[in-house]
């Protein structure tokens, strides 16, 4: 609570008949202040809703008659994507790896919208194979370009061992260490 101290400080006089002011001393209680501070700060930190977490959507394939139809591409709907030593990006068409091609991620980006604008919308299937050499950038930098570009349909698989053995020749070939 706030008092007033109105003590008497026994009046000096300057001159005939003026009167001097009497000091008066203030002090406020900043206990309740504190007390409504911290009231404030709990109830907001109560009532504030908190980040939802998110979370990347899931699409299941469909189910099918026979196990061994469950994973089948079309393969002019197929779009293969490997990633490689140094940011290379190396893809194919199809379901033939000796077509192998090289790119950039600055140049992916085309072939996945050219791909996209040739192809049916429920063939298109964007098969990610990272090698033992990419980067954990590199694959979350495709993932992006799979959202980028509304790829609806999109697999991350194992590379094969014929694949890996393109890619080295390719790479020797190329002088990438």
């Amino acid at each position: 609570m706030a008092s007033l101290d109105t003590g008497d400080s026994g009046g000096h006089k300057k001159g005939p008949g003026v009167k001097k002011a009497k000091k008066l001393s203030t002090t406020v209680d900043m206990t309740p202040m504190v007390d409504l501070g911290f009231l404030l700060i709990t109830f907001f930190i109560f009532t504030t809703t908190m980040a939802q977490p998110t979370a990347m959507n899931l699409y299941m394939p469909k189910d099918v008659d026979k196990p061994e139809d469950q994973n089948k591409v079309k393969e002019s709907g197929a779009f293969t994507i490997m990633l490689g030593k140094q940011d290379v990006v190396y893809y194919y068409e199809g379901l033939d790896p000796t077509q192998l091609k090289t790119a950039t991620f600055k140049t992916i980006r085309d072939e996945i919208i050219r791909k996209k604008q040739n192809t049916n919308p429920e063939d298109l299937v964007m098969i990610i194979k990272p090698t033992e050499n990419a980067t954990y950038k590199n694959t979350v930098d495709i993932l992006d370009e799979m959202t980028i570009n509304a790829i609806k349909r999109y697999a991350m698989v194992d590379i094969s061992s014929t694949e890996s053995q393109l890619i080295q020749l390719t790479e020797d070939a190329a002088g990438i260490k």
